[in-house]
């Protein structure tokens, strides 16, 4: 339930995606052209610090290779 509700915090425009890895949560977005990794992770921190979700922590961002629809990978 808490995957759902930082999908739904994280901004509108990033095409989103969850899934349950070995008991922890992996959120992979894809932010556009022109956004960071840094970025991201800012972003993310900033929601994650927020009460509703402050028990879940960011362990890494990372960038994904795949093409035209590279993804970054917080988990």
């Amino acid at each position: 339930m808490d995957g759902i509700r930082i999908l739904a915090m994280l901004p509108r425009q990033w095409r989103k995606d969850l899934k349950n890895v070995t008991g922890d949560i992996a959120i992979r977005v894809n932010a556009g052209a022109g956004v960071t990794s840094a970025q991201i992770r800012d972003q993310v921190t900033a929601i994650l610090a927020g009460p509703e979700v402050s028990d879940w922590e960011l362990v890494t961002c990372r960038t994904l290779a795949g093409g035209p629809a590279d993804k970054e990978d917080l988990s």
